[in-house]
């Protein structure tokens, strides 16, 4: 594959499983990094810090630090700051993010239950047992209200150790249609969130090649917003799924740990002795 000259990689499902690195995902990154190839970790993960997570992959041996790393989170808030500056903000989501919210006031569950300083935006991350019928009914109730609806992602699961977990796609759908709203995403697909990485890596999409396991989420998104998509056949890859798609990814890779023979890079007993 000629022409790339960034690369694009999900995390979960592709280079881990429940934070475990899969097999040759780990050799696969360090031959991206001894090529010198500029990459950037794009993610939907909401349960875990860009902090938490460089040090997880760190832990399992990937090259990467924080600077390497762009999640959902981080991309909400750069949305929230720039489109409701000093909005009060209602986050329902399965895990402890905020520090990856700079400069969005984040608002209890429960404030503002009679209207005063009822929350400007409601803004679902990831799903876990914080998505009960309580949170999710009072986030409907502030959309009626008047309240703006942004959400990290539209996943409608991820693979786990015990297998495939729902997530916040399956319950955003019938909010949107009860409350008569539609969501702002901020995560994969937004083309917002794919312009962020393009700007970070300093690279432009024509160059740049985007490796998932979610054929809708990361790559046809990727494909559409006119970067290279390549889909492997790990975490949440189904057979089923990739029949149905709505298009065709431009490459289908058994695992990441392909990924360094389809760019043409060397191995490591390819590589001159120092």
């Amino acid at each position: 594959m000629k022409g790339i000259g960034a690369v694009l990689i999900d995390i979960d499902g592709v280079l881990t499983v429940s934070w475990k690195a899969l097999p040759g995902a780990v050799a696969a990154m360090e031959r991206l990094r001894a090529a010198g190839l500029p990459l950037l970790l794009v993610t939907n993960t909401t349960s875990r810090t860009r902090a938490v997570v460089a040090g997880r992959l760190a832990r399992e041996g990937f090259p990467v630090g924080v600077d390497d790393i762009l999640t959902a989170p981080a991309a909400t808030a750069a949305y929230l700051r720039e489109h409701h500056p000093d909005a009060r903000c209602l986050l329902i989501n399965s895990g402890e993010v905020r520090a990856d919210l700079e400069g969005v006031e984040v608002i209890e569950e429960g404030a503002g239950e009679e209207g005063r300083g009822a929350p400007d935006v409601v803004v679902f991350g990831g799903a876990g047992e914080e998505f009960s019928y309580p949170a999710l009914n009072t986030a409907f109730r502030h959309l009626q209200r008047g309240a703006r609806l942004v959400a990290m992602h539209r996943n409608l699961y991820w693979r786990t150790a015990e297998g495939l977990d729902l997530d916040t796609g399956a319950f955003l759908p019938g909010l949107e249609r009860a409350a008569g709203v539609e969501a702002t995403v901020t995560g994969k697909p937004a083309g917002a969130f794919f312009d962020t990485a393009l700007a970070h890596l300093g690279a432009s999409a024509s160059e740049t090649l985007m490796v998932g396991d979610d054929i809708e989420s990361d790559v046809l998104a990727a494909q559409r917003h006119g970067l290279t998509g390549v889909l492997v056949k790990t975490g949440k890859y189904l057979p089923e799924t990739h029949r149905a798609a709505s298009g065709t990814p431009d490459r289908v890779l058994d695992s990441f740990a392909e990924l360094p023979a389809l760019l043409g890079l060397p191995g490591p007993q390819e590589r001159p002795a120092p």
